[in-house]
């Protein structure tokens, strides 16, 4: 059996001139630019280890795993070693796209009759039976081995230094922490880790996690190999055992991230790519498609009108994207009719501008938890990732000694095949 895949969006733009204006800064990204590139994440902690790298002559894919690393400590609420990474590279010597999808399989025996064994009818959100297979670590190896320049261990004392000596908790990193505490008290692990006293770290307090200093550590020293076969694998092999999971040794050992072509639209005068199904990306593609349809309202970007537009687009496409979206090593995804110009314009047709659709797939866009960043090296090659647990926390069931969640599922089923 072929292990199910779930689902996640990333995107890049590139316009047909490559030429950027100035672009509205109020979402808040932290971004450290110099002589050297360009890193911008959503904490300040990351884009400077990121742009330190770059000084040191590292290249896109160093400082995208540098920054990532220490994402991994500071925003444990939404990346970690435990999840999935999805990766568009921009290499700019050739003005070549490549699309990595390191999204983690279902483990084999996680099957549907596992899971009406244990008179679950649909599939769960938290917990040991909604763990995949994690991929960051294969896909930063695999970014690292085509395009990295610095020694890989190098890559990783920014993160082993936060991880040791702690960091102070940012105010938004708090709440999204506090808005998982009860959460994290149903797995004894990530009490104790997570939840130091039984309780959430205030904002500006300084959290500490040895353990996954270890792991960072492990893995700076040895590589893949020691996630995916070696002491991490184990930790995470006892952890879903204890747990009543379904993790084998060889659904890790087996694990791969893949190279994929991205898919595209044109909107307007950009260029905009995606990564494939299983990725729901193609969602962001499709909102595109149906958002020309209209004019831009006069009023301005942040205009009603506007808005109520992109809304509305956003309605219809995540709708396609719950009734189609899949692993395409199981499914038939009909990716041309939900990229094609005709399909966005029969969709845009359903758009009233003057109320709101309230019957399209209201629980179609569930509550997830990602972090997206982007770099530019020296030479100009572009580097578009995302890194997720999904959920606050993952499935908030943290591996023993090693002080990383294990992601939850992408979607409420595996991969177009719904529990019933």
């Amino acid at each position: 059996m072929t292990a199910l895949r779930p689902t996640i969006t990333l995107f890049l733009v590139l316009s047909t001139a490559f030429s950027l204006s100035a672009q509205d800064r109020s979402y808040g990204r932290s971004v450290v630019s110099s002589q050297y590139g360009i890193v911008a994440t959503s904490q300040v902690s990351a884009s400077q280890a990121g742009a330190r790298i770059l000084e040191q002559g590292g290249s896109a894919i160093d400082a995208a795993i540098a920054a990532n690393a220490v994402l991994n400590v500071t925003e444990p609420t939404s990346n970690g070693m435990g999840g999935d990474l999805f990766a568009i590279y921009w290499e700019a010597k050739t003005g070549k796209i490549y699309g990595l999808n390191a999204s983690g399989w279902a483990p084999k025996a996680l099957t549907i009759e596992h899971l009406h064994e244990k008179a679950i009818t649909a599939m769960p959100q938290y917990g040991v039976d909604s763990i995949t297979v994690p991929g960051v670590v294969d896909g930063w190896t695999k970014l690292h081995d085509r395009w990295g320049k610095l020694p890989w261990r190098d890559l990783f004392q920014p993160a082993i230094s936060y991880a040791e000596h702690g960091f102070p908790v940012a105010e938004i990193i708090h709440a999204w922490w506090d808005g998982d505490h009860d959460g994290l008290l149903t797995n004894a692990e990530s009490r104790r880790v997570f939840l130091p006293g039984d309780k959430v770290p205030e904002t500006g307090e300084i959290f500490r996690n040895p353990d996954v200093a270890h792991a960072l550590t492990l893995v700076a020293d040895q590589g893949e190999a020691v996630f995916y076969k070696g002491e991490i694998a184990k930790a995470i092999l006892k952890t879903s055992a204890d747990l009543g999971g379904t993790m084998t040794a060889d659904d890790l050992e087996s694990y791969s991230a893949e190279w994929v072509e991205p898919i595209s639209t044109k909107y307007r005068d950009w260029t905009v790519y995606e990564l494939p199904p299983n990725v729901d990306g193609i969602a962001a593609l499709e909102m595109l498609n149906i958002m020309e349809q209209f004019k831009p309202d006069p009023a301005g970007p942040h205009s009603s009108g506007e808005l109520h537009t992109r809304i509305e687009a956003m309605k219809l496409a995540y709708a396609d994207v719950k009734a189609y979206d899949g692993d395409p090593r199981f499914s038939k995804i009909p990716v041309d009719q939900l990229l094609s110009k005709d399909f966005a314009a029969r969709r845009a047709s359903l758009i009233d501008p003057t109320k709101a659709n309230c019957t399209v797939a209201p629980s179609a866009l569930g509550t997830s938890d990602t972090t997206y960043f982007t770099v530019v090296d020296r030479e100009g090659n572009i580097l578009s990732l995302i890194q997720s647990n999904y959920n606050n926390f993952g499935s908030n069931v943290t591996v023993l000694g090693m002080g990383l969640r294990l992601t939850g599922p992408r979607r409420p089923f595996l991969a177009g095949s719904r529990v019933s």
